[in-house]
This record gives structure tokens, C-alpha cells and sequence, in this order.
């Protein structure tokens, strides 16, 4: 299994990003597993649990290419799961140089403090990655927000043409919401990525009373938040981890959904960055389809499924779990994988997406000025009332629908509205961005906190 999302790295590269994919790969799991062997070995030696001798030798025995992977994959069926094979074989390993050293390898820790250890290392790499991409797609939506906050382009509600507003308010949104993300990140990994330690019931009653000695050495090796105890049956620092990951996979997924129906034949006014074979058709020549968006879709919808089995593997019992535990094995890894996929995709449109200015203007238009219709509304009610005037104007909407006439001429034949709103003023009630409340303060106010990651 070349990767935890697919059973063959055929489709890997469709749904997730190269640098998680080296991430979470095997070698890299194996060697922060013994990362963890070396650090404990390392803190022991520190504080005179174990000869200051000994780290050395196994320290230089904690490197992946030094085992076999495939014969410790299966090894750990039996065990039940890959800490106990590798401890024999770094056992074995250390003993080649230094018979006395490899006596103290793995001292008086458990399987789960390795294996979870480890996946904190993996899960600190992880956000790390993910907030390199989106230092990346942060500004670029920033500037897309600046270049057009005067493009005037359709606010659809329901799938419906409601009512006018920029182009860069919608982009200035994706900028926003995506630093909130970013802000996420950083307080989990500064605040739940935490040492697990704890021996085999959560005591480390092998180490006498040094364990909480051990423990803050073994912190600082790894430069690890230091827990008040073990958490082996307490997952909720992960839950939270799992959460802000799927919760960026979602951010991805709303700004995809938006490129996605914005490439619409029909609609036509902004599209994914065209290259060469790029959202092709196999029978088709002319398509130019979504392809950064759907694989952004794609990876959306299979993150929170993800995020749901850690959620569920929080039920653990006792002090050392049955099942539970061994489901977030291959789970954190996918969802790692999903979340750089989603978050790939949607670095790929902030740094290329093309804008048709001029068909967002075209579309403005197509219903003959009935965008307009609520600009009209409330200057009506400032002069003969909001119900009055709604009827008005619903009655002007109408009547351009059923005689196919622009509704600014509807009005315009109404001696009700003439009389309170001159000809000059209802031709400008017409022009979009003279109805954008404040749109323009508020994204500014978007751009900064993008800036700003708050």
C-alpha cells in the first residue's frame, strides 16, 4: 500500500498534494516512530534513567532505510500493531554495535507512546504544509479582491440572480475565510499536538519516580507541548486537529462549488487557469472543464467521513483502547491527504483564475433590469412607503415580464413612480455598482483580516 488514500499511487497525485503525499508516506511514518525511539532514548540519558552511553548507539540505529518495511508490515498483524516488531528490530539493530546499549531501547515506554508520539510529529508536519499553501492562495485571493472591487458581477441567492454587488467582494470572502483557517491551524498545533507518554497504563511506573523528569526531556527533544499526564484514551486533542482539517477542506470545497458553476457555458464569467491538455474531453474538443474544482469537490466530499471515524474513535475504554485506537491509523493520513488536495485545488485558481469582466456586466443585464428591482423598491419607500412601494414595484416586474420590456421602461410608464422619482434619477438606479451599500468597506475590512490572519 504505497499510500493510505489509495491502494496504488495510480490516483494519489488527482486528490492530494506531492509534499503531503512524502508527508504521510511510509518511510516517513517509519522514521518518526524511531524519531521518537532516539528522543526517548536521548531524555533518559539526560536526567540518569539510562547509561549516557546508550543514546548514541541507538540513535545512530534510528534510520529507516536500515529496515524492512514489508517484513515489519507483516509482523505487526500479529503484534497488532507496528510498535512492537520495530522495538525488536531496533533492538536487534542497536545490539550490533553495542550489546549493552540495546538493552535500554524503548525503556519504559509503551507501543501507543511511540505510535502516537509519532503521529503528533506527522500531524505538526501536516499543518505545516497546508499553511505553506495557504500563505500561497491567502494573497492571491487578497489581490483579486483589490483588482476588482469595482467589477461589478451577479450576487445570486438559491441559484438566483438577486442582486448586484463586486466581484471582489466574493474573492475578498475566499481570502477571509481561508485565513480563519490558517488561524485555526496554528492554535492546534500550538495547542494540541502534545507529548504522549505514559507507560503501560498511564503511570510510567517503570521509571520510578523520574517519569515526569523523562517526560519534560522527551518534550524538549521534540520540542512538543508537555501534557499534565498521558492521554491514551483521551483523544479530544486530535478531535480538534481533524476538525480544523476538514473544516479547511470545507472552505476549499464553497470556493470550488463557486469556480465550478462560474465556468458554466451559461454563465461564463470566471474560469480555471487553460493550459495545454488541460479539462479536456475525451470525445469532445471544445470542452474546457473544471478540473482543479472537481478534484477540490471530490476531496471535500470525502473529508468529513474522514473527520467523522476520528470523532467516533474518541469512545475508547479504560486506559489502553481495543479497535479505536488502531481506526486512526490509516484515517489521519487520508484525511491529511483529502484536505492538500482541496486546498491544491484551490491555490491553483487563486493564483490563475481568469475573470470575464464583460460577460459578468452581460449577465447583469439579462433580466431586463429586474436585479435592480430592490435599489428601486427602497428609494420608492423613502418618498410613499416600504408597502406601497413594493407593490409598485412587484406590479412594474410583472408587467415587463408578461410585455418582454426592460422593468426601468415599466417604471418609467407608471405615472405613480414618475411622480416621485424624475427619469434622470431612475436611469441611475439602473447602474449596478450605485447599489453596493458597503461593499467597498467591507472589503477592505476582509483584506485586512486576511492580511493579518485574524
Amino acid at each position: 500500500m504505497s499510500s493510505p488514500l489509495m491502494p496504488s499511487s495510480l490516483m494519489g497525485p488527482l486528490f492530494s498534494s506531492a509534499a503531503m503525499r512524502e508527508i504521510v508516506s511510509d518511510t516517513a511514518r517509519l522514521q518518526r516512530m524511531l524519531r521518537a525511539e532516539a528522543a526517548l532514548s536521548a531524555a533518559e540519558a539526560s536526567v540518569g534513567v539510562i547509561p549516557s552511553g546508550a543514546a548514541m548507539p541507538i540513535a545512530q540505529a534510528c534510520q529507516a532505510k536500515l529496515y524492512d518495511m514489508h517484513a515489519l508490515s507483516l509482523a505487526a498483524v500479529a503484534a497488532g500493531n507496528l510498535a512492537i516488531p520495530l522495538v525488536k528490530a531496533l533492538t536487534a539493530e542497536v545490539a550490533k554495535s553495542d550489546r549493552d546499549a540495546s538493552r535500554y531501547v524503548h525503556w519504559g515506554a509503551t507501543s501507543q507512546d511511540i505510535i502516537d508520539t509519532a503521529l503528533v510529529l506527522e500531524l505538526r508536519a501536516v499543518i505545516d504544509a497546508l499553511i505553506t499553501d495557504l500563505d500561497r492562495a491567502i494573497p492571491a485571493f487578497a489581490t483579486l479582491a483589490e483588482k476588482h472591487r469595482h467589477t461589478a458581477t451577479v450576487g445570486r441567492t438559491w441559484l438566483q440572480q438577486a442582486l448586484p454587488m463586486p466581484f471582489g467582494l466574493k474573492v475578498a470572502g475566499y481570502a477571509s475565510a481561508l485565513s480563519r483557517a490558517r488561524a485555526r491551524l496554528k492554535r492546534v498545533r500550538q495547542e494540541s499536538l502534545a507529548l504522549q507518554f505514559g507507560g503501560a497504563t498511564g503511570t510510567l511506573a517503570a521509571l520510578g519516580d523520574r517519569g515526569i523528569d523523562v517526560s519534560i526531556a522527551f518534550a524538549k527533544e521534540l520540542d512538543l507541548l508537555l501534557p499534565d499526564g498521558p492521554w491514551h484514551t483521551h483523544r479530544d486533542r486530535l478531535g480538534e486537529v481533524a476538525t480544523a482539517l476538514t473544516m479547511l477542506a470545507g472552505t476549499c470545497g464553497k470556493i470550488a462549488r463557486d469556480v465550478a458553476l462560474l465556468m458554466q457555458t451559461e454563465v461564463g464569467e470566471a474560469f480555471e487557469p487553460a493550459g495545454e491538455g488541460r479539462g479536456g474531453s475525451s470525445t469532445m474538443p471544445h470542452k474546457r472543464n473544471p478540473v482543479a474544482a472537481a478534484a477540490g469537490l471530490a476531496c471535500a466530499a470525502i473529508a468529513p467521513q474522514l473527520c467523522a471515524t476520528i470523532l467516533a474513535a474518541e469512545v475508547q475504554e479504560h486506559e489502553r483502547a481495543a479497535g479505536a485506537w488502531a481506526a486512526e491509523w490509516p484515517t489521519f493520513p487520508a484525511l491529511a491527504l483529502v484536505t492538500s488536495g482541496a486546498l491544491t485545488s484551490v491555490v491553483d485558481i487563486a493564483e490563475g483564475l481568469d475573470v470575464d469582466a464583460e460577460r459578468m456586466r452581460a449577465n447583469l443585464d439579462i433580466t431586463g433590469g429586474q436585479i435592480m428591482a430592490e435599489a428601486v423598491a427602497f428609494r420608492l419607500a423613502d418618498r410613499i412607503g416600504k408597502s406601497d412601494a413594493h407593490k409598485l414595484v412587484e406590479e412594474a416586474s410583472k408587467k415587463a415580464h408578461a410585455d418582454g420590456i426592460p422593468l426601468k421602461q415599466a417604471l418609467a410608464d407608471n405615472p405613480k413612480v414618475t411622480a416621485v422619482i424624475p427619469a434622470n434619477e431612475l436611469s441611475k438606479l439602473f447602474e449596478p455598482m450605485s447599489y453596493q451599500g458597503v461593499a467597498q468597506q467591507f472589503i477592505d475590512r476582509l483584506i485586512a483580516t486576511a492580511k493579518t490572519g485574524r
